[in-house]
């Protein structure tokens, strides 16, 4: 069994709008609904997990309801972190799955679903243990100290941006996550940092231009004007 899980319990304070981002409506939804569309439409996923808001929980039932999704759903309460937020998640998660199952975890900052890539995403966790998109880096790449004097170019066929998914094995990230101390948790915001230092692989399955982040209100325009032609068709 595959397994997303869909963070979208952020208070979106960079954002600067009135609600968090992933609740803003476009065209008629909240841009979570129409993740959710697009990975219902994928036989890799057998069931969701949606952390959610306090707040808006009712209201992310209410979109589920008019999806009428053919796969078990369960929506929970974020936390007041983000660690805590996806432990939530995960301890709903394994209710509906086994240890040896995969969990894909999607921001919903991030509203392209890369559907062409899952398979390669889950197939990678099998071989490696972890897995995630990444954006390709096409322009140069510097490293600099701490007061900005540029150090060295890194060599950009080997960086990467993250996007979502990530993804692991439900019975080992679990673990994971109820066994980091409080330190970690605050540190390792990324469900992929925490695995990594805990001991688990990760391949990077390249991902495109489109799998843009939504932290700023200039992102949302941008993603406003692609939205009917990349990300929303039916």
């Amino acid at each position: 069994m595959n397994i997303l899980l869909l963070m979208m319990g952020g208070s979106g304070t960079r954002f600067g709008a009135a609600i968090p981002k992933q609740y803003v409506t476009v065209h008629g939804h909240p841009i979570f609904y129409y993740i959710i569309r697009e990975y219902l439409k994928c036989r890799e996923i057998h069931a969701v997990v949606l952390v959610s808001h306090e707040n808006w929980i009712s209201y992310v039932n209410e979109q589920m309801k008019t999806l009428s999704p053919a796969i078990p759903y369960r929506i929970v309460r974020g936390g007041a972190t983000r660690s805590e937020s996806v432990l939530n998640g995960l301890n709903e998660a394994v209710t509906l799955g086994s240890e040896n199952d995969i969990v894909l975890i999607h921001d919903a900052t991030h509203p392209y679903v890369d559907r062409p890539n899952l398979e390669a995403v889950i197939e990678a966790v099998k071989l490696f243990g972890g897995a995630t998109l990444g954006g390709c880096q096409y322009d140069t790449v510097y490293q600099t100290d701490e007061a900005g004097v540029i150090k060295t170019v890194l060599p950009r066929q080997q960086v990467f941006s993250g996007a979502s998914p990530e993804a692991f094995h439900l019975g080992e990230l679990h673990s994971i996550y109820q066994n980091a101390d409080r330190d970690e948790l605050e540190k390792m915001t990324s469900a992929g940092a925490l695995a990594l230092a805990h001991g688990i692989s990760m391949k990077v399955i390249p991902t495109n231009l489109l799998n843009l982040k939504i932290t700023h209100s200039e992102d949302m325009e941008l993603f406003t004007h692609l939205a009917d032609k990349y990300f929303f068709s039916e």
